[in-house]
């Protein structure tokens, strides 16, 4: 043994190149993966090889047959047997067209001659009388000749869905392959029709029908591709395709050969391969873009058929529904199509059945059909089926993100539109009163829909989630338009919309007999609907939706909230003045206190439907017909819906709602807006209906306002908040905790400016302004219109008096007041001319039509939104109160028509008056044009683009009426209000605005009441100059004020602070605070004896809210002096 050979061991441990036991299994197994892989590699290259070379050898052996074949075609003698077409024409012939066409998908004229010659030669064989010579005799021959028959036939129908889809456009030889692809055509319906063969007997006629069969299923099946083929050659067509009619009329002739192998429909539930068929027919035909647009009058007619419907209808809801939805899914993704993909497949799918079986009043189902209800009921469940799986993609994901084509399609707008007006087009019997009728016809009845095993009821539940379906769709993929074409149907439906509400009160409102009338008396609490979510569910809401936004108020805050005060809010109804805690319980719907979430699917479409539809009905329905003659609902049930939108708004946003849900609650949002403002206008509800949803629910009003401004409302019907409780349904907290909102909204904005340096001391960012006595308005425009949000901060005013000499003293806040005063009131005045009143009593203030012609009058009427917002930032009261119509525009919301009667009331007459004209108003010589008088000139201005040639008769008159009311109440205003609005907003928030109603507005402009609390304006006065509460002269005071008259104790307020009405919180938050100043008067002995008092009149400092009040010693003569005083519209003038 070699010693040097012999193992070494190491006495200082391992060898530094030995390794490890696992790197030493990392290793073999790497090398195990190599050596596989380099097996399958090699095995790859072997196929691959195999693959290439038999490709090669076929293509040579292709081309071989091909010639051979033409040379032999070329001479052949006049002998024409069955067996000769088979085996030397056709055989060879599809050999190679499959390998040198199909397979290539590629078209060359060679083949395109070998094609005519190989049809011509089949036709003639197809045609010929003698057994011997036709071919079909094969499919009736023996076993082996009928497998051939069998076997040549399929593939020509394959290699027909190839010509199909060779048939665009831009094929180079368009016309030579229509030619041939119209002969196989002709030469696939004779082979699937045996009745045609004319070599049929009686003997054989089982046979010819039971080959026929075979070769139709083969065409329905997924392995013929035909059905995809002509989907694709559907799609390619116009309407205007006369030289493809041939072609068009016989591919869908095929396509519905499946459909006629059937036997009596929905016997036989089990026909596996005709309603594979079905299923083709249904995911690739019916889902084509503008399919009964593409294809000529005729062979609509033949798609109408009961016999094509049925089926359809039968298979999508009873045997393939998931698949078929599926596989449209499937191929929807699969295409790439261009504009069409703005509308998904399921879409068309939609449209195009309904304009299929609906396409007219006479062709939506004869009633001479032995069962038509049983249509109506596969009709309505077949959409709705179809119609809820749409939109739960298109709603949940966006149909931006179902199809990423579609940025592409959008280039065009020309394709754009003509898509959506086809998809609309398809869609308008649904649009039309005739087919609601006939469905509503059809309801109530029971029809045997399944063979004569089950049996089912078209409901009004039924037919109200179709039409709900349809709104949705048409929401979502007709947003320009939207869902109008419907609801303009359904709103003038007679008896419909109350049909709709009697059925959601059978399942959400009391059945007892009790009046909404007696509910609002308080003597009667009425138990709601049994259907109530249990008690443990309810607890649970409670605790994920108010109990979830207190505890993160708290955190905000750092402590925890106390109780909160019970704040009584009176109605403007006399009968409903005082509303108990029962009351307020009568009005909260119990079955609806969990949101949407807490409602079935069902009643969640009728509510829908109903919302829509009444929020459409009421933008038109007048207040004769609204509150007269209480059409379509009387007072006593309009109260019930206000009741139930209001609750069921409230907790769906207190708790939030799932996308699904976002088209029930933006029509419940918009009809309890609509409600509410005309109860605003008008009211018709006590005031406890819509405080009671957040009567016990909502948190104290300062941590809702702090929610509001740190929580994300940008999604605000799906993440619950409360602020967007506050932002949408600001009504159902009472007006004064409103107004806290709005101090806390101002409170944090101040906190936040001075947080970002905008307000670092007292003084340092202060604006300084000199203003003439005489001009204040002028000098006001010019020195801060510029300044924009700026005016947040505090104005520092520097009076110049009619001399040219500055004012003594400084600004300490009540110059700025006395300056924001005297603009007001000198800019709304009306003879400066921006500003007008109303004719009605109340003289309320409308922007000038003239103002527009003013030099810089819409700057003028900006900037005094701007003094506005001022006003309101700081908390100082302006004396005026603007028209609901024009507050109504700067809170963004709609002015019904009958608010004209406040803006211009003989308008609003002669309009009603020409609304219930019942003779020819072609009498009356109106057109539609409005004039306007402007400095001695007449502009004549046109209410529709050539309204001065349009006269008003019968049968437009309602369009007069519209357009010449939204002339008045939104043409002609709204320049003015926008621009109001552009300076309101740049100091108040419009979120803020929106807590309140137009009236609300103008209280919180110009405050509370018309009187005041004499005991809360002595608790909150101040007095200097030597008065105290317990002077005599003061007690005097007092006295005297609570013997005043209302409108006294008014004049007295505006006399001392230039408003006449109380802060609306209480004289605690009167800006400066209430000071009544003594003004010491010496009286000789000889008058004090003699009983005299004395003769100086009060006198005031309204920039500081002080009454210089002398020190009277007798009630009588106080009394005496303040009338004389404010009454005499004087103030340091009486000093």
């Amino acid at each position: 043994m070699d010693l040097n050979r012999k193992h070494k061991v190491s006495l200082r441990g391992a060898s530094s190149g030995e390794i490890s036991r696992d790197a030493l299994l990392a290793k073999v197994s790497q090398e195990r993966e190599l050596r596989s892989y380099a097996r399958r590699a090699n095995a790859a290259a072997l196929y691959i090889q195999r693959v290439w070379r038999s490709y090669i050898v076929r293509k040579k052996a292709a081309i071989e047959i091909q010639e051979e074949w033409e040379i032999l075609l070329s001479c052949r003698s006049d002998t024409l047997t069955k067996s000769w077409v088979s085996s030397t024409v056709l055989r060879p012939f599809l050999f190679f067209i499959r390998s040198l066409c199909i397979q290539h998908q590629k078209i060359h004229a060679r083949d395109i001659h070998c094609m005519q010659t190989c049809f011509k030669i089949l036709l003639e064989s197809i045609n010929s009388n003698d057994q011997r010579c036709n071919f079909c005799s094969l499919a009736v021959g023996t076993f082996e000749e009928s497998k051939i028959w069998d076997c040549q036939t399929r593939k020509m129908v394959s290699l027909c869905s190839f010509l199909l889809m060779e048939c665009y456009y831009s094929q180079e030889r368009i016309k030579d392959v229509i030619g041939v692809t119209a002969l196989l055509l002709r030469i696939l319906i004779v082979l699937t029709d045996p009745k045609s063969w004319k070599i049929i007997t009686k003997e054989n006629f089982e046979d010819a029908e039971t080959a026929g069969k075979i070769i139709i299923q083969f065409i329905g099946s997924c392995r013929s591709g035909y059905y995809s083929s002509v989907r694709s050659y559907i799609k390619t067509l116009t309407k205007h395709t006369d030289e493809r009619l041939l072609i068009t009329t016989s591919a869908v002739t095929l396509t519905l050969r499946p459909f006629h192998v059937r036997q009596p429909a929905f016997v036989d539930e089990h026909q596996p391969d005709t309603d594979v068929a079905v299923e083709e027919y249904v995911s690739l035909i019916l889902t084509i873009p503008r399919l009964v647009f593409c294809l000529p009058s005729a062979l609509i007619r033949a798609l109408k058929h009961k016999s094509i419907l049925m089926p359809s209808f039968h298979t999508i809801l009873q045997i393939l529904k998931d698949k078929i939805l599926t596989r449209i899914s499937v191929m929807e993704h699969s295409e790439k199509q261009s504009c069409t993909m703005e509308i998904p497949s399921l879409g068309w799918a939609i449209g195009n059945i309904i304009s299929l079986a609906t396409s007219s009043e006479t062709d939506f189902m004869d009633p001479q059909e032995l069962n038509p209800e049983m249509f109506y009921v596969l009709y309505v469940h077949v959409i709705v089926t179809l119609a809820e799986n749409l939109l739960s993609q298109v709603e949940t994901v966006g149909i931006q993100d179902i199809h990423p084509d579609i940025e592409a399609a959008l280039k065009t707008e020309k394709g754009e539109n003509s898509v959506k007006i086809s998809f609309v087009e398809l869609l308008r019997p649904v649009c039309q009163q005739w087919h609601l009728a006939k469905l509503l016809a059809a309801s109530g009845k029971e029809i045997r829909v399944i063979a004569e095993k089950d049996t089912e009821t078209l409901g009004l539940l039924d037919i109200a989630r179709l039409y709900s379906c349809m709104l949705r769709i048409f929401c979502v993929l007709n947003p320009v338009v939207g869902p109008l074409p419907v609801l303009n149907m359904l709103s003038f439906c007679p008896g419909y919309i109350v049909s709709l509400w009697n059925s959601l009160e059978s399942f959400l409102l009391p059945k007892s007999g009790c009046r909404a009338d007696d509910l609002s008396q308080g003597s009667v609490k009425t138990p709601w609907n049994t259907r109530i979510p249990s008690e443990k569910k309810m607890k649970h809401l409670k605790n994920d939706g108010v109990n979830k936004w207190v505890n993160v108020l708290n955190k905000f805050s750092g402590k925890s909230p106390g109780p909160r005060e019970h704040v009584e809010c009176t109605s403007d109804q006399p009968e409903s003045s005082q509303v108990n805690e029962s009351t307020d319980d009568a009005w909260d719907v119990e079955t609806l206190r969990c949101g949407p979430v807490g409602i079935s699917k069902d009643v969640s479409c009728l509510l829908h439907l109903f919302c829509a539809t009444y929020a459409h009905l009421l933008v038109v329905l007048d207040d004769i017909q609204f509150y007269e003659k209480q059409v379509p609902f009387t007072l006593e049930k309009q109260r019930r819906i206000a009741s139930m939108l209001n609750t069921l708004v409230y907790n769906g946003l207190l708790r939030g709602t799932g996308p699904e849900n976002r088209q029930l609650m933006d029509s419940a949002i918009r009809c309890l807006h609509q409600l509410y403002e005309r109860d605003c206008r008008h009211p018709f509800c006590p005031s406890a209906l819509w405080l009671s949803p957040g009567r016990t629910s909502r948190p104290p009003i300062a941590f809702a306002a702090r929610t509001h401004e740190v929580l994300p409302t940008s999604n605000v019907l799906t993440s619950p908040s409360m602020g967007s409780v506050i932002t949408i349904t600001p009504h159902v907290f009472p007006f004064e905790e409103r107004v806290h909102v709005f101090r806390e909204f101002i409170s944090m904005d101040k906190a936040s400016r001075k947080m970002a340096g905008e307000v670092d001391a007292p003084g340092a960012r202060s604006i300084e302004i000199v203003v003439r006595r005489g001009h204040v308005v002028e000098d006001g425009f010019q020195q801060l219109n510029s300044i924009g949000s700026r005016l947040k901060s505090s104005i520092h005013v520097s009076f110049v008096n009619e001399s040219g000499l500055p004012e003594a003293g400084l600004d300490y806040g009540g110059l700025s007041k006395e300056f924001l005063t005297d603009i007001t009131k000198a800019a709304f005045a009306t003879e400066y001319g921006l500003f007008s009143q109303t004719p009605t009593s109340d003289r309320l203030l409308v922007p000038s039509p003239s103002a527009r012609h003013l030099e810089n009058g819409i700057q003028m009427i900006e900037f005094l939104g701007r003094i506005v917002g001022k006003a309101l930032y700081e908390g100082i009261l302006l004396d005026y109160s603007f028209s609901h119509v024009f507050i109504q525009k700067l809170l963004g919301r709609y002015s019904f028509i009958d608010e004209l009667s406040g803006l211009d009331p003989e308008l609003y007459r002669n309009l009603m008056y020409i609304k219930n004209y019942d003779g020819d108003l072609k009498e009356l010589c109106l057109d539609f044009t409005v004039t306007e008088e402007f400095c001695g000139k007449m502009n004549i201005i046109e209410l529709k683009p050539g309204g001065k040639d349009i006269s008003v008769m019968n049968e437009n008159k309602m369009q007069y009426i519209h357009a010449m009311a939204d002339y008045k109440l939104n043409r002609q205003i709204v320049p003015f209000s926008n621009a109001f609005y552009r300076g309101l907003t740049d100091l108040i928030s419009p979120a803020w605005l929106k807590l309140f109603n137009a009236h609300e507005f103008n209280q919180l402009l110009s405050g509370g009441n018309h009187d005041i609390d004499v005991d809360d304006l002595r608790k909150n006065t101040k007095y200097t100059g030597g008065y105290s509460d317990s002077s005599r002269t003061i007690k005097i005071f007092w006295e005297v004020m609570k013997g005043f008259e209302p409108s006294e104790r008014c004049m007295l307020l505006k006399f001392v602070t230039s408003c006449s009405r109380a802060p609306l919180l209480g004289f605690k938050y009167l800006q400066p605070t209430f000071i009544i100043h003594k003004v010491s008067c010496d009286t000789s002995l000889w008058a004090a004896i003699g009983g005299q008092d004395v003769e100086r009149l009060p006198s005031a400092s309204t920039c500081y809210n002080t009454l210089k009040l002398p020190t009277y010693k007798r009630a009588s003569t106080m009394r005496e002096k303040l009338l004389y005083a404010i009454t005499s519209n004087a103030g340091f003038e009486l000093s």
